[in-house]
């Protein structure tokens, strides 16, 4: 059949049957589309036995692995408290050097700086809990022969107490070593802080020459103390006064390592003072053997830094202490004198291989 164009193929498609113009416009037309939601539903509908089931299998095997994770959990925090429990009993330190020095005899290495990473209560006496926390692990170093201990904790509220800590932990040291003549040298002090040493009686009475050395560290010594550094070093390149080229991981360790060198004792301890200041103790006080901490314990129940310092423990141990149901009466972040041991233990087994 022959068409024409205009108005006269209008006429003549008007003319034809439906099922002519159909099969005419047929050939032009797409395949239909099916939609894949009426697809699913169907498939969904004709087998819901099967999808019921599998639904229910998934539940199944989700509780059973929920419930064999929770009995290794258990067994494994009751095998941790009945351990922590026994060396609680077998290695307790009575108070007395001699014992201490025993536990540690055997190790083939001490740490000669050790840091504690403590944190703050919030009990009403939560600063005279921590204060006799770190008087007890001065002590315990002290014994230990340890000559270096670093506190850090994230507020630093203990650098405001400075003097009072060293009365509580001279005060524990009697408890240790009896009267002041036989206790070693004790300075505390904090970065940008003076050293505090005074001592009750004349050095030169002393039977023995030993020293211990706290340092207290908080979060503004870590990223501020690297970003204060950072503008520093950049304006001294500006103004000529370093080449940039100079700058670099030896520049950064010296300037780093004087915030944990011991310094010179304060004006006012140049002699004896009112309060009975002097400056022998400071004197006798060596520098810091490591700047960096050998060893870094963390009292919880996972390793939680909390802003420490990162460029002095880049190359340090790090030995977390406890599980979740290792403390006494809930206590998860106790320090105990087993979980001190332990942290030396593991700090003599460690094999050193700094990145190689």
């Amino acid at each position: 059949m022959a068409f024409v164009e205009g108005p006269e193929l209008r006429k003549q498609l008007e003319t034809l049957p439906a099922a002519e113009r159909e099969s005419l416009i047929k050939p032009f037309l797409l395949p239909p589309r099916v939609r894949k939601s009426s697809v699913k539903g169907r498939k969904g509908n004709s087998k819901p036995v099967r999808t019921f089931l599998r639904s229910k299998l998934y539940y199944l095997l989700y509780f059973l692995i929920h419930i064999v994770f929770s009995i290794y959990t258990r067994i494994r925090q009751s095998y941790h408290a009945i351990v922590d429990r026994v060396l609680a009993i077998l290695y307790y330190h009575h108070r007395t050097p001699e014992l201490i020095r025993k536990d540690v005899r055997g190790l083939n290495r001490l740490p000669e700086h050790l840091s504690v990473v403590l944190t703050l209560r919030k009990d009403e006496d939560s600063l005279e809990t921590l204060m006799d926390e770190v008087a007890e692990l001065t002590a315990w170093s002290s014994c230990a022969g340890i000559p270096a201990l670093s506190i850090y904790e994230k507020t630093g509220i203990l650098k405001s107490h400075i003097p009072a800590l060293h009365r509580i932990i001279t005060s524990k040291l009697d408890t240790y070593y009896g009267p002041p003549s036989h206790q070693p040298a004790l300075g505390v002090f904090a970065p940008h802080h003076p050293l505090y040493a005074p001592t009750l009686v004349p050095q030169s009475s002393k039977s023995n020459i030993e020293t211990i050395t706290v340092l207290l560290l908080s979060s503004t010594d870590g990223r501020e103390t690297l970003v204060d550094l950072t503008k520093t070093l950049a304006e001294m390149a500006q103004h000529g006064k370093v080449s940039p080229q100079d700058i670099g991981t030896k520049l950064i360790d010296a300037e780093l390592a004087e915030m944990m060198t011991i310094p010179a004792p304060s004006p006012q301890e140049s002699g004896n003072d009112t309060n009975g200041t002097d400056s022998a103790a400071g004197n006798n006080l060596t520098p810091l053997t490591k700047a960096d901490p050998d060893l870094v314990l963390i009292f919880g129940p996972y390793v939680k830094l909390d802003g420490y310092p990162p460029w002095q423990i880049r190359l340090s141990e790090i030995f977390c202490t406890g599980d979740h149901s290792t403390g006494i009466a809930g206590e998860v972040e106790a320090v105990e004198y087993q979980r001190f041991i332990k942290g030396l233990w593991r700090y003599a087994r460690a094999e050193m291989r700094f990145g190689r």
